[in-house]
């Protein structure tokens, strides 16, 4: 059975204000796409390195209200920025607040400035993989012992490639992988992440496979879907967040998914 695809976006909170920003995500969800994200920094990553730039779950708080179908979410959160039982406690608020809608996005964490400005022990790459395994099946835990539960099983994307802890980590976890590089690279992450699910005992197509792309559609589609992709995700920067490609991809999207329905 050919699996339905989706698009997603990525509102990149810098170089804008905040009434950009929600002005993005309300087109976003006007125009059809299927999840709204944001990311987990303190400083923007390209352009001006001092410009505008807001904090990732505050803003999803304020998505949550502001949105009523598409899913949110970060792409990806920070383990290393909150305590995992605390940020499992504001996954479970922001879950609530959407009703059912929120994507737990998280990774290892990568961007130095964030780590040394804020004040925290930016370590080794193998150290903050580590952790965050350390953290998944704290959050998971922590997910069942809150009052109120969450409204359903929150989903967890995990992003990242690496073939040692990371894939291995999304196969125990994930409900949701988002992978990078070209379809060569994308597909190869694939095969690595299917061995994990098949030694832990797991079915890989539980796992969602999420990439970015661009461009036209009908020129870069079938290389990510033969590389397993189903997700498509546009990351636009502030403060203008064109999202013209990004409606060329909903229409795409409608036309495959009526097809492989048929």
């Amino acid at each position: 059975m050919t699996k339905l695809v989706r698009v997603g976006v990525q509102i990149q909170p810098q170089h804008a204000d905040y009434a950009q920003i929600r002005d993005a995500v309300a087109r976003a969800e006007d125009a059809g796409v299927d999840v709204v994200y944001n990311w987990d920094h303190f400083f923007p990553l390209y352009g001006e390195p001092d410009g505008k730039h807001f904090e990732c779950w505050t803003m999803l708080g304020a998505w949550a209200e502001a949105t009523s179908r598409v899913e949110i979410g970060a792409l990806v959160t920070c383990n290393s920025y909150r305590n995992p039982d605390l940020l499992a406690d504001m996954a479970r608020t922001v879950d609530h607040i959407s009703n059912g809608r929120l994507i737990l996005g998280i990774g290892s964490g990568w961007f130095e400035r964030d780590y040394t400005e804020y004040g925290y022990e930016f370590g080794t790459a193998g150290g903050r993989l580590d952790n965050l395994s350390e953290a998944l099946p704290r959050i998971t835990q922590r997910w069942k012992k809150l009052n109120p539960a969450p409204t359903r099983d929150i989903p967890i994307l995990i992003g990242g490639g690496g073939e040692r802890k990371t894939l291995r980590y999304t196969a125990e976890y994930a409900h949701i992988w988002h992978g990078f590089g070209d379809p060569e690279t994308l597909s190869h992450k694939r095969d690595v992440l299917d061995k994990w699910c098949h030694e832990i005992g797991r079915d890989p197509a539980e796992i969602e496979r999420s990439a970015g792309a661009d461009g036209d559609p009908e020129e870069v589609a079938a290389k990510l879907l033969a590389a397993g992709i189903t997700q498509f995700t546009f990351g636009l920067n502030g403060p203008d967040y064109d999202l013209s490609v990004v409606k060329k991809w909903v229409a795409w999207r409608d036309q495959y998914n009526a097809a492989a329905a048929s």
